[in-house]
């Protein structure tokens, strides 16, 4: 008798449900047997790191054979509740001291993604954005400018990964004499699965050469886990902190906000709020962003790898879900403890599909920290001016915050007076401009943008010193073309096409 009639009478006989359980079962005694041979690779200290990572990437594993179907039902989505939202304008209010409450605040930056999108190799917060300051000089300077202007001590803490720790840890020798206490932990590393065996990629702990592949950082979900495991948490609510500051560190929107800071500690200890998620209105950019949603009579985030295929264009639509999550989270600390030690914090789980460099099609289990919301008592949106949410993720959003779009003030940017319209122009920068190095010797100058509406740029292009960009300008060097606008001149609605003609837009 064939193995596959053999199985369908098995199936017949017994159940699907009971096969499927019985399937789940020996893929985790398979797992569980694969994770043990790796462990028995490790040596002394990594030994009792790696088996904590193991428990936490089980657990995940579990959690992800046991899921049935999306996430989500389309039909139970419901738009979040009126008060769920708040406008900033509403919360606006300055503590009565502004030094009492900022003590029990501390900043956490994620900081576990590499440059690699841009070109750059180690830490992504370590590439130079304004005035040759990198994202970690950004954020060093805003903090030290709040503890040295109220005489405060909120401390940093950075949430590396095992692809950024080394690199950090070794800049942050040069801030032993700023005014601001950084801590770090390391979120975990877990093993990529093979697509088809689901079983384990890597053969050893390992990570030189090849062996480095076969494991990957869990998302920005695992932070809660992470940081109550390091012993950080414990130590901060020690130190008289009740809340943290959480965001990536590419925003350079993300700073410490006072307004938000004395919403959160000015409620009565009974209605306090737990959790808050800086949200703002959504443009035709970010149709993609996650949105808040009432859901079981929860709030809770809806990320676009949880949308049903047949409703991805519904939810990308600008008038159904009008905001997206900027990743600004404000937490409570002992909230955190609480759910951790009852194992009651519930994320959603991401299957990221990977290929690797040989070719091999892998998964990798993810969460994400805004997912944790539904899990917080009174937990709220607040709907937050557009400046709060400026990421550097491409060499075209960095053109425009090195532009004089933007002025820089102990560490923090904020949008020039001189521009008219407090929108950011739309700017496309095309392949021969992604990698930093590059795109730097395409620029003797960053252009003069405070007048532009648009800019797209396609092809091998160069600046001159003092060029000035106004309104629409579309510049597109035909392949083996080459286009250089020349030192000081003004473009304003203008195509520059292959041949080098400059036509009125």
């Amino acid at each position: 008798m064939s193995l596959y009639k053999g199985v369908n009478r098995w199936v017949l006989a017994k159940g699907m449900a009971q096969f499927q359980e019985v399937m789940r079962q020996q893929l985790e005694s398979s797992m569980h047997v694969e994770l043990e041979n790796l462990l028995s690779t490790a040596k002394g200290a990594d030994i009792e790191v790696c088996r904590k990572d193991f428990e936490g990437f089980e657990k995940l594993f579990h959690r992800f054979l046991q899921v049935k179907g999306p996430s989500v039902e389309w039909t139970k989505i419901n738009r979040p509740p009126e008060d769920s939202i708040q406008p900033y304008e509403k919360i606006r209010g300055l503590p009565t001291s502004v030094s009492e409450s900022l003590n029990k605040l501390a900043v956490v930056k994620l900081n576990g993604g590499l440059g690699t999108s841009m070109g750059c190799k180690g830490p992504k917060s370590l590439i130079s954005v304004r005035s040759e300051n990198t994202f970690l000089d950004l954020t060093v300077q805003q903090i030290e400018h709040l503890n040295k202007k109220y005489n405060t001590d909120v401390p940093l803490v950075l949430m590396n990964s095992f692809n950024t720790d080394e690199d950090t840890k070794k800049i942050l020798q040069k801030y032993t004499h700023h005014r601001v206490k950084i801590h770090t932990f390391n979120q975990s590393r877990y093993p990529r699965i093979n697509k088809e065996s689901l079983l384990p990629v890597p053969e050893d702990v390992g990570m030189v050469g090849e062996g480095s592949d076969g494991w990957y950082p869990p998302g920005h979900g695992d932070i809660y886990a992470s940081f109550y495991a390091s012993g950080l948490l414990e130590q901060l609510l020690a130190e008289g902190k009740e809340y943290i500051f959480v965001s990536n560190i590419d925003n350079l929107g993300a700073t410490v906000d006072l307004h938000i800071l004395n919403h959160l500690v000015s409620q009565p200890n009974g209605k306090r709020c737990e959790f808050v998620m800086e949200v703002t209105d959504k443009t035709r950019a970010d149709v993609k962003g996650g949105t808040l949603i009432q859901y079981d009579g929860k709030l809770r985030l809806l990320e676009i790898a949880q949308v049903p295929k047949a409703h991805v264009d519904e939810f990308k639509s600008v008038s159904k879900f009008k905001i997206f999550n900027t990743n600004n989270l404000w937490i409570s600390l002992a909230a955190i403890k609480r759910l951790q030690e009852k194992n009651e914090m519930d994320m959603e789980i991401i299957v990221n599909p990977k290929t690797l460099n040989g070719g091999l099609n892998v998964i990798q289990l993810e969460t994400a920290v805004g997912a944790a919301i539904k899990c917080f008592d009174n937990a709220l949106g607040i709907n937050v001016p557009r400046s709060r949410f400026l990421p550097v993720k491409t060499t075209s959003d960095l053109l425009l915050v090195m532009s004089n779009l933007y002025r820089l003030e102990a560490g923090s940017l904020t949008m020039s007076e001189k521009r008219e319209f407090p929108t950011t122009p739309h700017v496309k920068l095309g392949s021969s401009f992604t990698k930093v190095q590059e795109y730097l010797t395409r620029f003797e100058s960053i252009p003069d943008m405070l007048e532009l509406d648009h800019l797209t740029v396609s092809g091998d292009v160069t600046f001159g010193k003092n060029v000035s960009l106004k309104g629409t300008v579309i510049i597109i060097a035909n392949h083996g073309d080459r286009i250089d606008i020349p030192a000081g001149s003004m473009l304003e609605n203008k195509i520059v096409s292959g041949n080098l003609r400059i036509l009125d837009h």
